[in-house]
């Protein structure tokens, strides 16, 4: 079976509605999928009923943001129960740490002499919840204080420069105990995206595993062949699941739905024990 365990809405920073994208995920032969928006559950009903329309079984997700040494990670859940209190204070503490965030931002942008962008980066997110530095990129440029996004992040919002604040998200701990909270499997999304040795990920892997975690992401969208395989191998190595998800935010920005390769069949797919 085709499926795809990791993707985004406009509930998040998804391009499609969550509608359109199941919509364009059945047409892309997808049989399972799930909705994995970040740190929000929004887009879980409509998403649900599509998929119902279209015959293909869904899944319901969210992917947490998470600090860990310093790194900034993202653990989905699979399987979760939407419904759960557990998990929806937890993420509104993670959005609500968006926002403090975002007048962070503002304030250390109306210091360099920029006036207004709490505001003007508020009108740029369709969810102001979901607050973050492209939407203050986009309200640089309407005003013209710099050419384009690209500008916008060369001379502000980044480290050493006006309106730069450091994440702050959950600990990895926390992240997992709201989802297993919720009933569902946590999964490290893309670990080759993470700018650790080969040591700290070792480190990184026992902890999710000893925290509840239960697989891992092999085959997704940023991942090279040769990561599939590292990737497959350390999940071996650390007695964990193995997972694929495209993680599609939209059409053309970068692995289309359903179309990566399959897992391995020698491992373990974190799907194993569901009812397909």
């Amino acid at each position: 079976m085709n499926l795809d365990l990791h993707c985004h809405s406009t509930a998040s920073d998804g391009a499609l509605a969550p509608g359109e994208l199941v919509r364009r995920a059945a047409a892309q032969g997808v049989d399972v999928l799930a909705l994995t928006d970040h740190d929000q559950l929004e887009g879980l009903p409509e998403a649900r009923e599509a998929a119902h329309a279209a015959h293909v079984r869904f899944v319901d997700g969210v992917e947490i943001s998470v600090t860990w040494r310093g790194v900034t990670l993202h653990v989905i859940g699979l399987h979760v129960d939407p419904t759960e209190e557990t998990l929806l204070a937890g993420l509104r503490s993670v959005r609500s740490g968006r926002l403090e965030r975002a007048r962070e931002m503002a304030r250390s942008l109306e210091d360099a002499g920029i006036h207004g962008s709490f505001e003007g980066a508020l009108r740029h997110a369709d969810k102001p919840a979901m607050v973050s530095r492209t939407h203050f990129a986009r309200y640089l440029v309407e005003i013209g204080a710099v050419s384009d996004i690209r500008h916008a992040f060369r001379r502000y919002l980044v480290a050493g420069k006006p309106g730069y604040v450091p994440h702050r998200w959950a600990a990895l701990a926390e992240a997992l105990a709201w989802i297993r909270a919720a009933g569902g499997q946590a999964v490290l999304a893309h670990p080759g995206r993470y700018a650790l040795a080969a040591g700290a990920m070792d480190a990184l892997m026992l902890e999710f595993r000893s925290a509840g975690g239960e697989g891992i992401e092999v085959v997704t969208g940023s991942h090279t062949p040769d990561q599939y395989a590292l990737f497959a191998a350390l999940a071996t190595k650390h007695g964990l699941a193995a997972s694929r998800g495209s993680d599609f935010h939209g059409p053309g920005e970068g692995a289309e739905l359903g179309a990566l390769p399959a897992l391995d069949a020698r491992l373990r797919a974190i799907w194993r024990h569901w009812e397909l």
